[in-house]
């Protein structure tokens, strides 16, 4: 498959509009206080000295619209690395332009070229239009599962 020239990855100086895009997700997943990532945080964690997190931008005009944010996850079943898919954004007025397919055929070309087994994603349940375009792409949805997460009062207790 060929590459879309609109998708590269990310460069330090993509930063600012990263964190513009993650916050317009959390705006459109009806969540927007719950979202506190900095400028600096999203710089150490994408280009520190051991990145953790990857990110591929989508650009048109010479403007970031869209972003996947991504990092290794680990299959003991398979044996091999996959990539969870932390964050797909594209902005409201370039949906339907390509560049949420372009995104996810450029995370599937690292799994390809990598030997990684598994690109895995959640989404909100209420969110049928991104479910709907998940299914056409054949990606299948593992309702077997349920996500629990422990955070702020129950983690620190859990820890401490």
């Amino acid at each position: 498959m060929q590459n879309d020239e609109r998708i590269r990855r990310a460069r330090p100086d993509d930063v600012p509009a990263i964190v513009d895009l993650v916050y317009g997700l959390a705006e459109y997943e009806r969540a927007p206080d719950e979202c506190r990532l900095t400028a600096e945080q999203l710089q150490a964690a994408l280009f520190g000295e051991k990145p953790a997190v990857f990110c591929h931008v989508a650009e048109t005009g010479g403007e970031v619209v869209g972003c996947a944010l991504w990092f290794l996850n680990f299959s003991t079943w398979r044996g091999v690395h996959g990539i969870y898919l932390e964050d797909l954004f594209v902005r409201p007025e370039q949906r339907g332009s390509g560049l949420g397919k372009a995104l996810l055929i450029a995370l599937a070309q690292e799994c390809v070229a990598n030997g990684y087994e598994r690109l895995e994603w959640s989404v909100l349940d209420w969110n049928t239009p991104a479910i709907d375009f998940y299914k056409s792409l054949g990606a299948l949805p593992q309702d077997e599962w349920t996500t629990f997460r422990l955070t702020d009062v129950a983690l620190t207790q859990l820890g401490s």
